[in-house]
């Protein structure tokens, strides 16, 4: 009897939005739905992430619209999205009643399955979205934020895996963003969970340091019930694992995946054309399909690995990419190994950048990691030592209360603001979630001459 493993598919966010910034429009999406929604995959990957920032920001698209326009022509597979936590997809904690709000909207509109994860690990800032999704009735996927450190041990995500299924998890997933999950570790971090927790376990990892289809292999050997992947036009790299290679070889081991080759040829023979116009058009920048080893050494994803070059190369300072790969395990060390994720990747490359170009750690301190030391963001892994903290923070003293605990309900006083451009509760939560985007968004749908400055003609009469 073979056994069975289930596939997401990422294309439609996270392989579009690993490899092109998520700039794929929803008119790339329409004409592929169906067949999408008849290969056999157990969820498409549709929503949250980058993408709702993206379709406001850069696409000019209603978010909520996009994501109607796929729930209309993807009728028998689950629509999932990513979801984080308190801070949803936007960029600080939001009050727990515009959680709710965005959670109930989101299924409302088509989403079945909400994958919630906190940067922290810190469950108290997913408790809220958790929730909201069951009482709206999606089904809630907790992801264990994946990462290394002495910390880091599978006997601490085991026992954040029990802690999830007592929050009322439906199913939980394992989130390696920086691919950095090795096979053997999968193997027992897998079978250990699967032992400890009956529900169904998904894995989601990234090809960026060259070892995730063994990865998933092992995952599968130990019991894992789903895999993410990506068709092969957005794999590699950055992004997953390529769908038709892992399910030819996984049914070649004796896997059922469920999937309908020949549909899955028809995806890929669509979206080929699309990856070859963003080639062309240079969003599509070749690094993002490198292989970066580095990556298990630094233990750094790889977007923050081409950030820290980025940021270095603006500053003529590129000779000091090394050194500043050198400071970034030990900046993450001194603030309490926090996951390297959204937000905490791009703040703690920052801190690394800083501390070797003024030639003085800690020298100079961002505001939000300034916020992170006093608690702002959560409870760190591991408690920042007392000089550190000192140095960052001076005697400012630390938050230990769930940092929403301190947000007064917002919901009603940004649909106050926002009254003269928004016509349902979703165009508030556009404005809640990225105030000047989502103003400027709604403001041009409602007002044609939203973005035409004002002219003044001063006029003055020669009275001689």
């Amino acid at each position: 009897m073979s056994k069975e493993i289930r596939f997401m598919e990422t294309v439609l966010r996270d392989g579009n939005q690993s490899q092109i910034a998520t700039r794929m429009p929803i008119s790339d999406m329409l004409p592929i739905l169906k067949t999408m929604d008849e290969a056999g995959y157990i969820a498409l990957e549709a929503w949250g992430g980058a993408t709702f920032d993206s379709c406001l920001r850069f696409l000019n698209e209603d978010p909520w619209e996009r994501l109607r326009q796929i729930r209309a022509q993807v009728k028998n597979t689950k629509l999932q999205m990513l979801l984080r936590g308190q801070n949803l997809l936007g960029y600080r904690h939001y009050a727990d009643d515009v959680v709710t709000k965005f959670v109930q909207k989101s299924v409302e509109n088509g989403i079945d399955v909400i994958r919630i994860f906190d940067a922290l690990n810190d469950t108290r800032n997913m408790r809220t979205s958790m929730e909201a999704t069951k009482n709206a009735g999606g089904e809630a996927q907790p992801a264990i934020a994946y990462t290394t450190s002495d910390f880091h041990t599978v006997d601490y995500f085991v026992s954040l895996a029990k802690e999830m299924s007592t929050m009322g998890a439906d199913s939980i997933a394992i989130k390696d963003m920086a691919g950095v999950l090795l096979p053997e570790t999968a193997y027992e971090l897998v079978s250990r969970i699967k032992d400890a927790v009956d529900l169904p376990l998904q894995v989601h990892t990234h090809v960026t340091a060259g070892v995730s289809e063994m990865t998933y292999l092992k995952s599968a050997e130990a019991g894992a019930d789903i895999i993410d992947t990506c068709i092969s036009s957005f794999s590699g790299g950055t992004s997953q694992p390529a769908t038709e290679s892992m399910a030819i070889a996984l049914e070649n081991l004796g896997f059922d995946t469920g999937l309908k080759l020949d549909k899955l040829a028809e995806i890929a023979e669509h979206f080929n054309p699309v990856r070859d116009r963003f080639r062309e058009e240079k969003i599509l920048n070749p690094k993002v399909k490198d292989t970066e080893p580095k990556a298990l050494i630094f233990q750094v994803p790889g977007g923050m690995l081409s950030n820290l070059m980025s940021q270095l190369e603006e500053q003529h300072l590129s000779d000091k990419y090394d050194e500043v790969l050198a400071e970034v395990p030990k900046v993450r060390a001194d603030l309490g190994f926090p996951p390297l994720v959204t937000p905490l990747s791009q703040m703690v490359g920052t801190q690394a950048v800083l501390n070797i170009v003024t030639g003085e750690r800690y020298k100079i301190v961002p505001k939000e990691i300034k916020d992170y030391v006093a608690g702002g963001y959560g409870k760190t892994p591991v408690e920042i030592s007392p000089e550190i903290r000192e140095k960052i923070i001076g005697d400012t003293p630390v938050e230990t209360e769930r940092p929403a605990d301190k947000l007064a309900p917002e919901f009603d006083k940004l649909k106050a603001e926002i009254s003269d451009y928004a016509k349902s509760d979703e165009d508030v939560l556009d404005y809640a979630l990225f105030p000047k985007q989502g103003k400027d968004f709604l403001g041009r749908r409602e007002d044609p001459f939203y973005d035409i400055p004002v002219q003044t003609v001063d006029v003055t009469i020669d009275m001689d």
